[in-house]
């Protein structure tokens, strides 16, 4: 296999994991063999007006030098609205060329719901909808709920009179725990490659922290002088798992902000699972501490540009 094919392949594993974590119960493996997969989007999670379920297969060659093959399924989405929709889709893969775009194409069709709610147009007639529509859907929709245990760890991170002026605030995210082994993800504000190793050092001051298995970390420090970012990971023998944490946080294009995601293993191995943990973890608290938005928010900051601005500056975090 060549070198580019395997830079795919793990490319494309990394995006299907972030997504995952992302999007939830609304992100759907139909078949993982074949790299089939399913999305349902909606203009509103709670109470849903507009629908679409995006189906997408991933050629190896995606996302190099290949778009994603794709299928647009919804009752209502006919003639223009569907043509005008293809074309969006189509001007943000060549805006992209070579970069993973299922996330803006995610955004851009719920932006897109959004807009169609807000307009004096009713949804679609449910009731017209055919035994057949419903069939189809449901194909291609899958549910399937988190059985892991929650269990709050509570650490407490002293703080000395020297430091509580540069010392960034350390928030500590809700545990969750599978099969015996527990994660936990924390996170700091960061604009200085001296403030993440002072918070990586606070951290490891706390014996439970410092004991855990790995502590995996990624940050993310925007440099506004150069227009671009500071960025690192840490695996702490978690093979990957750095480098996909840091993944999760480009996609969601967050900035001036360290998350760390200690692992206690419990005995049992967890296979794929533990990647799938330590991004729900992270997002988890980036989206408490507002560093995303929820989906909906988020769409409406998608509008034109190339890349999606999901960051918030957060200057109350300092003190």
């Amino acid at each position: 296999m060549a070198a580019t094919e395997i830079d795919c392949g793990q490319r494309q594993i990394d995006e299907i994991e972030a997504l995952s974590s992302i999007y939830g119960d609304e992100w759907c493996v139909i078949d993982e063999a074949t790299k089939i997969f399913c999305i349902k989007i909606s203009d509103n999670l709670e109470k849903p007006k507009w629908t679409l379920c995006l189906q997408v297969i991933l050629p190896s060659e995606y996302p190099d030098t290949a778009p994603p093959i794709y299928q647009l399924n919804a009752p209502w989405l006919k003639g223009q609205d569907r043509v005008e929709l293809a074309n969006s889709l189509e001007e943000i893969y060549v805006q992209n060329l070579g970069e993973s775009i299922l996330y803006l194409w995610v955004e851009k069709i719920r932006e897109l719901l959004i807009e169609k709610s807000q307009q004096s147009e009713p949804g679609p007639d449910l009731k017209k909808t055919t035994e057949e529509d419903v069939d189809y859907e449901d194909d291609y929709f899958c549910d399937y709920q988190s059985k892991n245990t929650v269990e709050v760890l509570d650490f407490v991170v002293t703080e000395s009179q020297s430091d509580i002026e540069e010392l960034p605030p350390i928030k500590h995210g809700v545990p969750i725990t599978d099969r015996r082994s527990t994660f936990q993800a924390h996170l700091a504000p960061v604009v200085f490659l001296k403030q993440v190793k002072m918070v990586l050092a606070k951290l490891y001051e706390n014996k439970k922290i410092a004991n855990a298995t790995h502590n995996i970390y990624a940050y993310r420090i925007y440099c506004e002088d150069r227009q671009t970012f500071l960025q690192d990971c840490e695996d702490d023998g978690e093979t990957a798992a750095g480098g996909r944490l840091l993944h999760l946080m480009q996609i969601l294009n967050v900035r001036n902000v360290l998350v760390v995601v200690s692992r206690w293993y419990g005995g049992i191995l967890l296979g794929p699972d533990r990647f799938k943990h330590i991004n729900n973890c992270a997002r988890n608290i980036l989206v408490e501490q507002n560093y995303i938005s929820s989906p909906e928010d988020s769409s409406k900051q998608l509008g034109k540009n190339k890349k999606v601005r999901k960051d918030k500056k957060k200057n109350e975090h300092f003190t």
